[in-house]
């Protein structure tokens, strides 16, 4: 090997290793962005009443105040975790709505971006009586982290 080819191949391997380095990096500061996502901040919407199956029923609607600091890397498909029922192609993370004994209302497995995270509800018969405070559980199937919102209130 001569002295310019010796040279260009130490250039070479060091900007190879500061591109991994950068790259590494860039890795870490996605990985520590997404570990400290802060928790969902719930509230309540106006009801919307509404008939089915000759039943009357009352749908809660819900909002994560604060839905922009979750990336929709969160809520892109995920077919290579478990599926939704028939839904092969279920997102990453499920929304589940809660009461506030901890009892499942009712539970979103295809929330495709984090604006759907404005769309949130739970319906029950107009002649039942709603839980008192409910909250939001957001469940990042890939990594195992849970968001759980505050409680909110649904009778006022």
């Amino acid at each position: 090997m001569n002295f310019k080819t010796s040279t260009k191949a130490s250039v070479f391997l060091m900007i190879l290793a500061m591109l991994m380095m950068a790259n590494q990096a860039a890795l870490s500061a996605t990985v520590t962005a997404q570990s400290t996502l802060p928790n969902p901040i719930a509230i309540l919407l106006a009801p919307a009443y509404f008939e089915q199956n000759g039943k009357q029923w009352t749908r809660y609607n819900l909002m994560v105040f604060n839905y922009e600091v979750y990336p929709n890397t969160m809520f892109a498909p995920a077919p290579n975790l478990p599926p939704c029922g028939q839904n092969t192609k279920a997102s990453r993370t499920w929304v589940e709505i809660m009461d506030q004994g901890g009892k499942r209302l009712y539970g979103f497995c295809a929330v495709g971006t984090n604006t759907d995270l404005t769309k949130l509800w739970f319906a029950l018969e107009t002649d039942i009586i709603p839980p008192s405070w409910v909250y939001v559980v957001l469940n990042d199937r890939q990594t195992g982290k849970t968001y759980k919102s505050n409680l909110v209130e649904t009778t006022e």
